[in-house]
Order: structure tokens, then C-alpha cells, then sequence
């Protein structure tokens, strides 16, 4: 209190204290919280500027008294089976870099956090055999090593696998970090990007509740664990997430933080204190709770000093100090923290400087760490946080323990493994340490037996990712039958077809109640709001209030069991609801439907990298990117304007793109999608842009299907039955294409041949793989693209046009056999109308019609003076700068 206040009458202060410490001793610590909270109050009332009250002491959350102590006499053999797992851990990163190989890895991490995720293998982390399934349990990247370690000991892992650690091209290998694309029946979460595990974890929890309302699968006492390093929370993503997670009480979800207080360079707050930090930002957000700093020897020092002045010189020193004293030694700890107070001195005169260096942090005491997992499960109404104060590269003495470089470090010395074999009791010789063997106890050994009690009580092993999930029974197309037909003059948008097909999906008996829209705060924007009174929007506490629309066909419903997600302004929470929905078939085995809608614009410029993740993770389910073009978008302007996300798109392995025109398009790849994902059990997502572009649509021509989804197909051929020229175009430009056909025909009497190219990401990787198959099989007559086949005989130069970068569309130059012209939207995006925007980036009818005669002059076909003649009547300014550089 002396640190900011000057107190003129102490007795007076002792006063107040002595009555809080008898309240708390008589009506318990709910009644002293309820007291301390009506006074500050009362404070503000009155125009107190008080304190926050969100940090506590430096010290633990819990008390001794308080604990929960780890079952029997299971502390030994659980020790025994630490060493193991620890040695493995440092053996397989150290032997990956044996003998020049370098295949990095890390040491320094898993060493910090072994203690806290053994407890958790002993004694938390249900298995899949557990009464409601197993715990989602995301795993801290760097500590993966551990994690295979653990599999180790518990004979899940091989030897030979162990030390192919990250070499994984023959296929016996394990992968750098939780990669579920690369080992798909082990990791279930990819978690090293670092940041975006934090709220892929909140939304998960959050999603577990909305299957429990919506009576889908009950989620029990079923828990979401999350661990992170401090480090970590420097991503904005990390923290973003942490107020929706106290707003909807995910007491299913318990985060970990392993406070080791360096990042990979260095401290994380040197300078300051991240526990202390961490603490304000999520007891702010309405989070429990819980530090974890000292262990169990501090308890007896911390127990004589009645006047707290050990906590306070806690309280004054900050991380960089606390990182310096384990680099130095027992003496320098000595003299940092109780050598310039006589009354602290005291407190430690009977202790050597060898028990005061033993004296552990919270992190590697497994008896704190078991308390606060168990006081974590128990408590209700809030999501729980345990901070947990650790030494990076603990146990790896001079090699690495608390030096600025531990991050880095790869390998020990002779020295460095006989101490962390010491210190951890490794069963192991002296003359076999360098050999850095992988060991795990005997059969019949009471560690073995330890082992599969464990795991047998908690249902099983963890990690562990399901291969077999069930199979949906999908629509037919003709369940769309509406979208297959021609719109006459009704105009509509590809948006709102989309959304008449969501309606007829929502209502099928098979597979109706297993759609879960997702809506970031748009629904309105993309005419969703018919959805709003039909399936409700999810919401735990239902709604609360009378909303505004309560008398509109279209109000604005908040239901427990709703089913549609309604993120909010958060792109980042939508496609954390999207990978938990579109992985639901592994977590959960229950195979659920996710449509996420967004602004295409906002999608993998904004989330690439949790889109990359949910990629790993092998999610499922349709990405709708409406508004897309970088000329479609009315009156809008730069940041609104998308011509790269199909670009972009082309990046991701298991995405399948496309740019659809008309109604049955969509109609025909949303029910295709539905079939190779949850009929045929594909590990695809779809990304489909949406236009908010209202004309007629034509009747699906007859045996387009295929086509629609390999990329390219006929959609008109030439009236004379001969073109002299192949137009192609998707999304809206197509109609710009169609309309150049007829200017072309009318005008200038040249006949064209119309095609769609919905999916040239697509056209472009089966080119790839038929190239890399005529490549590899000289031998052999060789095989032609769809592509090739398509375009086989249509003679005559090509002209594609998209609303999309001009690279889009050239990752298809070289299948296609006819000269070329490319068309595209280069450049920043402006705000105009679409008629003027399309003509700004030549993209309209007009210069597809003047890069068709262009084509066929440099051909011979056409006078080049007729070239120049459109390009005058269409008053088409060739010197006007390419929108590029504009």
C-alpha cells in the first residue's frame, strides 16, 4: 500500500483488515467478495476513482488448504513416467540433428511444460471411450516432440517412427507440429500458426454447446483444453475471442498458459510481467482465474511471512529479473530477492542455497498443477485460464535452461545430459547417454501398468483422430429443380439463388437439421433475413429483450436451439465457427453441413492463414464469397472491391473454387460438394463467389453437370455451327462475354463459340497432374487435360475475361491450344458504377469485342484498319494508362 499511498493512521487500516479476515473466517469468501464489491460501488458512486481490482498478488490462486491432492500413492510412478517422456522428447529432436541432417525442432518448450501436460495424461484428458466422448484437447505447437514422446511410452508410437521425426516423405515419419493433413489418425488440431489456436478453441467450446442445444449430441462434462505460451498472446488473435467466451459461460473451456517468459528471441515482458498482464486481460473479460507461480517448497517462506512483504518483492521485480537469476544460480537468487531486507532474510536463514535453488516454480510442481486442473473442471458459470509460471528449457542446465537462445537449441552436451538425467531420475548409464536411445519401461513394470490404468479409466488414448465417420444421405439435384430452370424475367441474383437452395436444404428430413448457416452481421445485406423467423439465430440465453422487428415477417429471433450462427463483425470468429462445424464429423461423429457467407473481399485476404489451418485440420464445408468482382459491387469502393480471392483460392490444396454466373451453376456445385464431402468422404472445402447482381437466368443447358464442376463447359455454340473465335468468361464478366458474342455476330457477321470457366483453379491442377503423368511416362502415349479435350476442336483465337487479376485466368495459358488474350481487373478497385468500373479495367463486352478482332487480325481474319475503326466508335482512349497504375 506504501507504494502509492502514504498512510496516516495504519491502526486504522489493521482495523479494516482484521474485519475482512473475520468475515472470510465466519461467512466464507463469497460473502467477503459480495462485501468488497458493494463497497467499491458505493466508491464509484460517490465519484471514488477507484483501483480496477482485476490483479492479484504474485502469488498462487489457490492456497495449500485449498488444494485437491493427486489420488494414492501414484506421485512416484507418475514421475517415473515423466522421465521417460522427457528424455524421448529431448532425444528425438537432439538425434534429428545428429550427423549434419538439421531438421530443427525444439527441446526448450516441451522441458517447461512436461510437468503440466503429464497431469494432464495421468489423470484429465478423457479418451474417446469416455461416457460423452473425448476431450478436444489443443496441444501447444512446439511441444510436439513431447507429444509424440508420451505416444512412446505408451506404445502407440515405434521406434523407427521416433526417429524419423520430421521426415515424413517416405511415409514413417511424424510431422514438425500438429498437422492432422499429414498424420490424419493422430493430431486432430493444427495449433503452431501461432495466435490462431486461441479462438479456433472458444469457437469450439461455443460449438459443442450449440449441438448440446440443439439436441444434436449432448456434450456432458466434455472440456475444450487450450494451451498456449505466453509468448503467443502478443498475436491479436489470440486474445480477441476471450469476451464471447465469458458472454456465453463456456465453463467447457480451460485455457493453459505456459508463462516460461521468453519468446524465441528473448523475454516477453522483460520489462514488465506477462503473468501479471495476462491476468487483467481475461479476469477483465469476465474469465476464472487461476495463477499457478510457486511450488509447493515456497509454501512453508510465504507461510512465515505474516506481513507479505515476500509477495510484494515478488510484486516489484519484473520478468527479466526472474529470467536472469535461474540463468546465474542459488547465490544470485539469494541476493536478488532476500538480500537487501533483513525481515526477508529471515525468512530463508535455515535453508541452504542448494534448497533454495530447488525450491520449483508453479509450472513443474505436478501437486499445484493437478490442484488447479481439478479446481478448473469443477468450476461452472465461466471459462477458466490458468496461468502457470515455468522455466523455458527446465532441466536442460548450461545447455539451455533460461538462456536468452533456449528456443534454438537442438542438442546437449555430455555435461547437460548427465544433469538432466539426474535431475529427472532417467533410468540410464553414463556410458549410454550420447547414444541418445528412446527407452519406455518394461511390459510388466509398475509404469506400464500406470499407464494403461489411466488411460483406461479416462477412456483412452490422446491425441487420437477418428478415420471413420458416418456418411450422409444427400440430395438429388433434381431436389433443386427451381434453380434448374430458367428465371423467364425474373431477376435475380446468384445470392439469392444461393439462399432459395439453403432454404430447400435446411427443410430436407436426411440432412436438414445438420446445416448450420454462419453469418458475420450480413445477413440482411445477402437477403438472409427470411432465415431469422424459420430457424432461429443460436443464442444460449434466448432473447432477452422484445426486438424492434418483433412485428415484421422477418424479425430478428434469437433462440437456445437456433440454428443459424450470427457472428457478428468478426470474420476471425466466423471461419473459427466454420472449421469447428466443418470438423464436426471427427470431433464429434456427427457429419454437420457449414455454409459461412461473407464478403468476398473479407475472406482470404483477411482469415488466409486460419483458412490455411482449417485446410491442416481437413475441414469440410462451403465458403460463400458474395459481392465478389472487383467491379460488381455498386457505388462501394478500394476496400471492397475483390479481384484476387480466386487467386488466392488457387493456394490451398483441398479447395475447390469456382465463379459461378447462373442459378443452376450454384445449384449444380453446392449439391456435387455435398456428395464428394459427406457422401463420398472427401477431405475438400468449396469456395463459390455470389454475386449481388440481379438479371434473367437461362435453363441449365442438358449435360453441363460434369463440366460445371471440372471448370469449363459449352455453354453456347456458334449459330453457323463454325466460330471463328472462342469467348470464355465466369461470374459476371460471362454476361459481358455472351453480350460481345452478339455484338460480334450483329456487327461485324463473326460467329463465337461461348464458354464457362467457373473453375479455373481447377482446369489448372488437373493440367498439372496430367503434365507431371506425361513427364514421368515418356514411354506411353500421352494424356491431354480436360482442358485440352474441351477445346480440342473449336478452332480460332481464345479471349477469356473474369472480373479477377489477369494472373488468374494465366495459370490456364498454356493448356489452352489457341493464341490467347487475356482479360482481367489489375489494379485497385474504385468506387463508380459497374457499367463505368468494367470499362475502366476492359474488361466490358466492348474490349472483349476489340481483343476479339485484335486476335483475329493478328491471324489474318480481320483488317487490322477495322481494329482501329471499333476501338474509335466504341471512344476507347488507347493512351489512357492501364488501370494498373492507377
Amino acid at each position: 500500500m506504501s507504494s502509492y499511498y502514504n498512510d496516516p493512521d495504519p491502526q486504522e487500516t489493521n482495523d479494516w483488515l482484521a474485519s475482512l479476515d473475520g468475515v472470510i473466517e465466519h461467512e466464507g469468501k463469497e460473502k467477503a467478495d459480495f462485501l468488497l464489491r458493494s463497497l467499491t460501488d458505493r466508491a464509484r458512486s460517490r465519484g471514488v476513482d477507484t483501483s480496477p481490482g482485476i490483479v492479484t498478488p504474485y502469488g498462487n490462486t489457490i492456497t495449500p488448504e485449498q488444494e485437491v491432492s493427486i489420488p494414492g500413492d501414484d506421485s512416484l510412478i507418475a514421475r517415473n513416467v515423466a522421465a521417460y517422456v522427457r528424455w524421448n522428447a529431448m532425444a528425438m529432436v537432439a538425434r534429428a540433428n545428429k550427423d549434419g541432417k538439421s531438421l530443427g525442432g525444439h527441446i526448450a518448450t516441451f522441458s517447461s511444460v512436461s510437468a503440466i501436460y503429464e497431469v494432464g495424461f495421468n489423470w484429465f484428458f478423457r479418451g474417446p471411450q469416455a461416457e460423452n466422448g473425448a476431450d478436444l484437447v489443443y496441444f501447444q505447437g512446439h511441444s510436439s516432440p513431447g507429444i509424440y514422446a508420451r505416444a512412446f511410452v505408451e506404445g502407440r508410437l515405434s521406434e523407427e517412427q521416433l526417429d524419423h521425426f520430421r521426415r515424413e516423405v517416405d511415409g514413417r515419419g511424424l510431422s514438425s507440429y500438429p498437422h492432422p493433413w499429414l498424420m490424419p489418425d493422430f493430431w486432430e488440431f493444427p495449433t503452431v500458426s501461432m495466435g490462431l489456436g486461441p479462438m479456433l478453441a472458444i469457437y469450439q467450446a461455443r460449438f459443442m454447446r450449440y449441438l448440446d442445444r440443439r439436441g444434436l449430441k449432448t456434450a456432458g462434462d466434455r472440456k475444450v483444453w487450450f494451451f498456449m505460451g505466453d509468448g503467443e498472446s502478443d498475436e491479436p488473435e489470440a486474445l480477441g475471442a476471450l469476451p464471447v467466451a465469458a458472454r456465453e459461460q463456456l465453463d467447457n473451456l480451460i485455457f493453459v498458459v505456459n508463462c516460461n517468459l521468453q519468446r524465441l528471441d528473448g523475454p516477453v515482458r522483460g520489462n514488465g510481467k506477462i503473468i501479471q498482464e495476462l491476468e487483467g486481460r481475461f479476469r477483465g473479460a469476465g474469465w476464472n482465474v487461476i495463477k499457478v507461480i510457486w511450488g509447493s517448497e515456497w509454501d512453508k517462506i510465504l507461510a512465515r511471512d505474516r506481513e507479505g512483504r515476500l509477495l510484494a518483492k515478488f510484486g516489484e521485480m519484473v520478468d527479466g529479473d526472474f529470467q536472469t537469476i535461474r540463468a546465474r544460480g542459488p547465490a544470485y537468487l539469494r541476493e536478488k530477492v532476500f538480500g537487501d531486507d533483513p525481515h526477508l532474510q529471515a525468512l530463508v536463514e535455515d535453508i541452504s542455497d542448494n534448497e533454495l535453488w530447488q525450491m520449483t516454480r508453479g509450472g513443474h510442481d505436478p501437486r499445484k498443477i493437478y490442484a488447479a486442473f481439478s479446481a478448473a473442471v469443477r468450476h461452472r458459470g465461466q471459462p477458466t485460464v490458468i496461468l502457470v509460471k515455468t522455466i523455458k528449457g527446465f532441466g536442460m542446465g548450461q545447455s539451455g535452461e533460461s538462456v536468452m537462445v533456449a528456443h534454438n537449441v537442438k542438442k546437449m552436451d555430455q555435461q547437460s545430459l548427465q544433469s538432466f538425467r539426474d535431475r529427472f531420475h532417467v533410468p540410464l548409464e553414463d556410458d549410454r547417454l550420447t547414444e541418445l536411445p528412446f527407452i519406455r519401461p518394461a511390459d510388466d513394470s509398475p509404469e506400464a501398468r500406470f499407464l494403461q490404468k489411466q488411460r483406461d479409466a479416462l477412456g483412452g488414448p490422446v491425441p487420437l483422430r477418428r478415420t471413420e465417420y458416418e456418411k450422409l444421405t444427400t440430395p438429388s439435384l433434381n431436389a433443386f429443380s427451381g434453380l434448374l430452370e430458367s428465371s423467364k424475367q425474373r431477376e435475380i441474383s446468384t445470392t439469392m439463388a444461393f439462399v432459395r437452395m439453403l432454404s430447400t436444404l435446411v427443410k430436407d428430413k436426411e440432412i436438414g437439421k445438420r446445416i448450420v448457416p454462419i453469418i458475420p452481421d450480413e445477413a440482411r445485406t445477402f437477403g438472409m433475413e427470411g432465415l431469422f423467423r424459420q430457424l432461429g439465430i443460436y443464442a444460449p440465453t434466448g432473447q432477452l429483450y422484445e426486438p424492434q422487428d418483433s412485428e415484421t415477417i422477418a424479425w430478428y429471433r434469437e433462440d437456445p436451439t437456433g440454428q443459424i450462427l450470427e457472428e457478428g463483425i468478426t470474420e476471425a470468429g466466423s471461419i473459427s465457427s466454420w472449421t469447428a462445424a466443418g470438423t464436426a464429423h471427427v470431433n464429434y461423429n456427427l457429419a454437420m453441413i457449414p455454409f459461412y457467407i461473407f464478403y468476398s473481399i473479407f475472406g482470404f485476404q483477411r482469415i488466409g492463414d486460419q483458412l490455411w489451418a482449417a485446410g491442416d485440420a481437413r475441414t469440410r464445408g462451403f465458403l460463400l464469397g458474395a459481392t465478389s468482382g472487383r467491379t460488381t459491387l455498386n457505388g462501394e469502393g478500394l476496400q471492397h472491391q475483390d479481384g484476387h480471392a480466386l487467386l488466392f483460392a488457387s493456394t490451398y490444396p483441398s479447395c475447390r473454387a469456382y465463379d459461378p454466373t447462373f442459378g443452376y451453376e450454384v445449384a449444380v456445385l453446392i449439391q456435387k460438394g455435398i456428395e464428394r464431402m459427406y457422401r463420398d468422404g472427401e477431405d475438400v472445402f468449396y469456395y463459390i463467389t455470389l454475386l449481388n447482381e440481379n438479371y434473367p437466368h437461362p435453363e441449365m443447358p442438358e449435360g453441363v453437370e460434369e463440366g460445371i464442376e471440372r471448370g469449363i463447359y459449352l455453354f453456347q455454340k456458334a449459330p453457323s455451327g463454325k466460330a471463328a473465335v472462342q469467348l470464355m468468361g465466369s461470374g459476371s464478366i460471362l454476361r459481358e462475354v455472351i453480350a460481345a458474342a452478339e455484338l460480334l455476330r450483329e456487327d461485324f457477321s463473326i460467329d463465337s463459340t461461348i464458354w464457362s470457366v467457373l473453375g479455373i483453379n481447377q482446369l489448372h491442377r488437373d493440367g498439372l497432374l496430367v503434365e507431371n503423368w506425361n513427364r514421368l511416362h515418356p514411354d506411353q502415349s500421352q494424356k491431354r487435360s480436360h482442358l485440352e479435350e474441351a477445346l480440342a476442336d473449336h478452332q480460332g483465337p481464345a479471349i477469356i475475361a473474369t472480373d479477377y487479376v489477369t494472373a488468374y485466368a494465366e495459370q490456364i495459358r498454356r493448356l489452352i491450344p489457341n493464341p490467347l488474350t487475356i482479360l482481367g481487373t489489375d489494379g485497385y478497385g474504385r468506387s463508380d458504377t459497374r457499367e463505368r468500373l468494367r470499362r475502366f479495367f476492359r474488361v466490358d463486352r466492348y474490349h472483349i469485342v476489340i481483343a476479339a478482332l485484335a486476335a483475329l487480325a493478328r491471324q489474318g481474319e480481320v483488317d487490322e484498319a477495322t481494329v482501329q475503326q471499333t476501338i474509335t466508335r466504341y471512344s476507347i482512349d488507347p493512351e489512357t494508362d492501364h488501370p494498373i497504375t492507377r
